[in-house]
């Protein structure tokens, strides 16, 4: 395949971590990948691209001026003559569309998203017989998929974002006497619920446990809310330490991890704690509701609870000396279920069901209409 993949920015945080494996995967089958990005944003994610090599066209623009976007990519698209357009979260999985039907090359879309707008939804909806397939970041989200867009069973796949690595170093366990140290990664947006965290905070009883210190690594527009509510609360146990380009050596400093979401897909950032063997209070939401198991690789509360929050966080924090037993097993469950071996298998798996010459890099079709599925 040559591919022109459609992303909608280069902005750090978990989409760019999940397009890195699949990018990285897909070139060393053989296939070529060029980078189409609607807008810039932060570029945050730039450097790691560019540093492996992948060619990036940026488009200069913002986020709603969708008719220059979309004539934009189809200038670049005829330019490049892809035997396939991949896309990647709603605005570029429309343009995409759009532009693969005009041109006549066959669509590939990911959905990563566990909650939608009800126009988005609408939109992919009445046009997903424009991808011939469609791709999912965990076994929650492709259910979800398969319902929502009224998709047959064979139009689907699951392929985890994650790529668990035997060797990433794990987190040295907590020893007696030491500040637990509790590390989030997220952008700072209300789906991540860290309002919810500070209000559970607020609700614990101090005095009554151990010293902690929870450091959330992320950026994003609730900065100055969550910023007034830690100062109104007086939550010195808790900072907001911005992007965090080296999760790696972030999450290897600390002792437990944690994730109040009101929504999730695959989330990364909880399995990369997971990788690190580090046990997770996470919220039972997305694939986190089966890969967080209680008492075995974390803990799960339910959804906008503080209280529920507060209560695991009380329960855990008073014996910390357990923790390093759970992240061991956290480590073990998604080095087995999710090792390179089982991401490569997914990814094969998918390419093999797609039409075209998947096999090998392909020479351009001089005409691909049969490909393309008439819309709905």
């Amino acid at each position: 395949m040559r591919i022109a993949y459609v992303i909608n920015s280069l902005e750090g945080g978990g989409a760019a971590a999940g397009l890195k494996p699949v990018a990285a995967f897909l070139r060393n089958a053989g296939h070529s990948i060029t980078l189409l990005v609607l807008t810039p944003r932060d570029r945050l994610a730039e450097a790691w691209f560019r540093n492996e090599g992948f060619d990036i066209r940026t488009r200069d623009g913002g986020e709603k001026d969708h008719i220059a976007a979309s004539t934009w990519l189809t200038r670049e698209v005829a330019a490049l003559r892809p035997t396939h357009i991949w896309t990647s979260l709603t605005r570029a999985t429309l343009l995409g569309q759009i532009t693969g039907r005009q041109l006549k090359i066959p669509v590939v879309s990911w959905q990563h998203n566990a909650w939608l707008k009800w126009d988005n939804l609408i939109l992919l909806k009445r046009m997903r017989h424009l991808s011939c397939h469609w791709i999912a970041d965990s076994t929650f989200v492709a259910d979800l998929t398969r319902r929502r867009l009224s998709l047959p069973e064979s139009r689907v796949s699951t392929w985890p974002i994650f790529s668990a690595a035997p060797d990433v170093k794990p987190a040295r366990p907590w020893r007696y006497g030491e500040t637990i140290r509790i590390g989030s990664l997220g952008r700072l947006h209300p789906a991540k619920g860290y309002d919810i965290l500070c209000a559970a905070l607020r609700l614990l009883p101090l005095k009554d446990m151990p010293p902690f210190r929870i450091s959330i690594g992320g950026q994003g527009k609730e900065e100055n809310r969550l910023q007034e509510m830690i100062r109104e609360y007086g939550l010195d146990c808790l900072s907001l330490n911005g992007f965090t380009s080296d999760t790696e050596t972030f999450l290897a400093g600390q002792h437990l991890y944690l994730q109040p979401s009101r929504r999730e897909g695959f989330c990364i950032a909880a399995h990369e704690a997971m990788q690190a063997g580090l046990g997770v209070i996470a919220s039972s939401v997305g694939e986190l509701s089966h890969s967080v198991k209680d008492d075995v690789t974390g803990w799960t509360v339910p959804p906008e609870n503080p209280q529920a929050l507060a209560d695991t966080l009380f329960k855990v924090l008073l014996h910390p000396e357990r923790l390093g037993d759970v992240g061991t097993r956290a480590r073990s469950h998604v080095l087995s279920l999710f090792g390179p071996d089982r991401f490569e298998a997914a990814g094969h798996k998918i390419i093999s069901r797609l039409p075209g010459d998947t096999a090998t890099s392909a020479q351009p079709r001089t005409d691909q209409s049969a490909l393309i599925p008439d819309a709905a």
